[in-house]
Order: structure tokens, then C-alpha cells, then sequence
């Protein structure tokens, strides 16, 4: 018998421990071995027994989120899954929250629709599946089984055969999930200020892309933004794709921009990785270079061949650099991938690709 993921829900709210005792209940992999109203309670139950995922909040009384999980990342390290609620004072604490181990981003969830619930429990118990996976801790675990699982067919129609002919310019798009914000931030901070234009899908829930993107501005030579509708794709500039909507390249003429649109999440994502690699495959084409990084499932890896096949240049980063190696291996498994690099090589042979 498979061995069930033991979660430690720490988190204030008697409801939202309920909520996700519930949620990830529900799931057979995973097995709440208990939750914890602050830190200090936690750590008494952490000396009794060892779970293999935390979910842990920010705010909470005696002792904050971020220093109780610097204080277990010193100590002994656990995968921690940060479930935070979607205000923007709270995203530049938690993207501090990724740099100093968090492996994951989640929001609380919220009473709402039943498709509000049902997608916040498909988020959440893949968030602790891809953290019980991670380069901290291994553990072999199988996908949430859930149906449909939708393609990126219920947003874009598949690329025609005759691919685009190529141009002067190169588009770079870049899929990206757990481990991500930091494999982004290396991979971009070795560009130069004048680097093809890019679109970038990194699973993240909504604000907290934009600070995500404004950090990454603060440190790269490339301007970096959330991407909003009808931004232009353009030289010396990284578009974030927005949390909680899809994004796809369009052209009109020699120029390439960005839609923003709602829609069902696509390979149980949304944004999806999938949803923006086809877009570039169908209008860009050739004209692509596509990579991707670190992360869980398989959101991606269809999108990735579709964009081989229309004649482009495809990259999947390692596993030895991977924090969880599941969409580069995906992408590899289904033929789409032509160079498997390590994260420090990217942004060289991406530069290499678009001369």
C-alpha cells in the first residue's frame, strides 16, 4: 500500500483549518495529521511526530509565518506550503516566504460555488503532492485524479500544420511551476538588457503575480510586468502572465501581443503553461523559442510538442536543477523537448537560439 502524504495544517482560523482538514481529507494520498492555531502549538506537536508537508499561514498571533518557517528551514527542514489570503500586502510577504524554502503559494479558500471549492481543492492538494515531492523531501505520489482534465482545446484551437514563416524576430516563452519563482529569477538575471521579448506562465494565484513581477523588475536588466491585455511583446521586456487568468501570444502583422482571458483551468491550471505554448506554436511558430522549468504534472508538455512540431526550438531544464522534475519530464516523455539543460546554461542557448 502506497504511503499517504502526512500533512500539519498551522494556521489561526478554526475555520480554515476545518476547510482544509476537509479538502485534503478528501484526497486517499494524503492523510491531516493534525493542525495547529500557531507556531508555538506546532512546534510542540512537531517534537512528537515529523509530518511530511506543512501548510502554514502568515499572519498569526506570538510568532509570524516567515520566522517560524526560517526557524524549521535551520533547524529541520520540511516542506512548507505557504496558504495565504489574496491581499496585496500579504504577496511581497510571501514571495519573501519562497525565497527563505516555502515550496508553494496556495490562498485560502473561500466559501463560494461549487466550482470555486472544487478548483480550490484540486490547487491545494497538488500544492501538497508537488511539496512532498520536492528536492527537500522525495516521495513517490501519483496525480489527484480528477474529470474531466481539460486540454487546451477549450480555449485555442490546435496550430495549423503549415507553421509560420520565420522572421527577424524570436518570441520566448517560458512555462514554469513549484520551484519556479527562483529558477525565473536566475534564468533572467542572466539576460541582457536588449533580450528577445518573452511571455511567461509561472503558477501562482492572483496579485501575487504582480509583485512577483515587480521584484523581478528590481533585479534583472530586462524590464519585467504582470502581463495585461494587449501588451506588446518587445525587445528588453518579460511579460508575467497574470494569476488566475489565461494568457496567449497573438500577432497582428509583424507584432506580437498578449490576450488576457478568463476560462476553465486547462490541464488543472489556469493560468496554463499548455493554454500559452499552443498560442505561440499556432502565431508565432518557428519564430518560438519555448522552455520549461521545474514543476509538477504535466501542464505544458503538450503545448511544448506542439511548438516542436511547428519547426521552433524547445528547451527543458534538468533534474538535477528541477526542485520537481514532473513538466520538463513530461515534456521530454512526449518527444517535444530538443535540449535538456541545467537552469545556469538556459539563458545562453536561449540568446544562442534567437541570433
Amino acid at each position: 500500500m502506497q504511503k499517504k502524504i502526512k500533512v500539519l495544517i498551522v494556521d489561526d482560523s478554526a475555520v480554515v483549518r476545518q476547510t482544509l482538514a476537509e479538502i485534503l481529507s478528501s484526497d486517499t494520498e494524503i492523510e491531516v495529521i493534525g493542525a495547529a492555531s500557531d507556531p508555538f502549538i506546532a512546534a510542540d506537536r512537531l517534537l512528537h511526530q515529523i509530518p511530511d508537508v506543512i501548510t502554514l499561514d502568515i499572519e498569526m498571533p506570538r510568532m509570524d509565518g516567515i520566522t517560524f518557517l526560517h526557524k524549521i528551514m535551520t533547524q529541520h527542514p520540511i516542506p512548507v506550503v505557504i496558504c495565504s489570503s489574496l491581499t496585496e500586502n500579504n504577496s511581497e510577504t510571501a514571495l519573501k516566504a519562497l525565497e527563505y524554502g516555502a515550496v508553494e503559494i496556495i490562498t485560502k479558500p473561500l466559501l463560494g460555488t461549487r466550482q470555486f471549492l472544487e478548483e480550490s481543492r484540486i490547487k491545494i492538494c497538488d500544492a501538497v503532492k508537488a511539496a512532498s515531492m520536492s528536492r527537500i523531501r522525495k516521495f513517490n505520489s501519483k496525480p489527484i485524479k480528477v474529470t474531466p482534465k481539460l486540454s487546451a482545446d477549450v480555449m485555442i484551437a490546435k496550430p495549423s500544420s503549415k507553421a509560420m514563416v520565420s522572421t527577424t524576430e524570436k518570441v520566448v516563452v517560458i512555462g514554469a511551476s513549484t520551484g519556479g519563482t527562483e529558477a525565473l529569477k536566475e534564468f533572467l538575471e542572466g539576460l541582457p538588457h536588449d533580450s528577445p521579448g518573452m511571455v511567461i506562465v509561472q503558477h501562482m494565484p492572483e496579485h501575487f503575480t504582480k509583485a512577483f513581477a515587480k521584484r523581478l523588475d528590481t533585479l534583472c536588466k530586462v524590464s519585467v510586468k504582470e502581463a495585461e491585455d494587449k501588451d506588446s511583446v518587445v525587445r528588453g521586456r518579460a511579460l508575467i502572465a497574470p494569476g488566475n487568468r489565461h494568457t496567449m501570444l497573438k500577432r497582428s502583422g509583424a507584432r506580437y501581443y498578449v490576450e488576457i482571458k478568463d476560462g476553465p483551468l486547462v490541464s488543472r491550471h489556469r493560468p496554463s503553461v499548455d493554454v500559452l505554448f499552443r498560442s505561440a506554436a499556432r502565431y508565432a511558430g518557428k519564430n518560438t523559442v519555448a522552455v520549461i522549468m521545474t514543476g509538477m504534472g504535466d501542464d505544458g508538455a503538450r503545448g511544448m510538442l506542439e511548438i516542436k512540431q511547428a519547426g521552433a526550438a524547445t528547451i527543458a531544464q534538468d533534474e538535477k536543477t528541477s526542485v520537481v522534475f514532473g513538466m520538463p519530464q513530461e515534456a521530454i516523455k512526449r518527444g517535444g523537448v530538443d535540449k535538456v539543460l541545467p537552469l545556469i546554461d538556459i539563458a545562453q542557448h536561449v540568446l544562442e537560439q534567437c541570433q
